[in-house]
């Protein structure tokens, strides 16, 4: 399966731009190789992918062992804001990077209307 990086691209540089409170946001692969990204300049971009696609795969591994299920998102809250991996389908991982002051909600309804974007490009 070919997958449209420009169409990627375009989805994460609009969701960056438009979203109020994200600071960065990427698509890696399983394995984390990054597919497109839009992540802080002081950030290394394989770095942060490598590390997204470990840390949901042990979130999922965390969900399987302690029988909660399928693991819809994996969330970590630092002082400065918040680092947000979902699984997009099995060829990619959707990383969000998010201020402290993001509100929770709206955050949550704009990652997934992102992901269904992202879902539609990679189908």
């Amino acid at each position: 399966m070919t997958i449209n990086v420009e169409k990627l691209n375009h989805i994460v540089q609009t969701f960056v731009s438009t979203t109020s409170d994200i600071q960065g946001a990427a698509i890696v692969t399983p394995d984390g190789l990054p597919l497109t990204s839009n992540l802080p300049t002081s950030m290394d971009e394989e770095r942060a992918s490598a590390m997204s696609a470990a840390m949901l795969a042990l979130g999922e591994r965390i969900g399987s062992e302690l029988v909660r299920g399928n693991i819809e998102r994996v969330s970590v809250e630092g002082n400065d804001g918040y680092s947000i991996l979902t699984s997009c389908n099995q060829e990619a991982v959707f990383l969000v990077l998010a201020a402290k002051s993001a509100k929770q909600g709206l955050l949550m309804l704009e990652i997934n209307r992102t992901l269904a974007e992202i879902g539609l490009v990679l189908s």
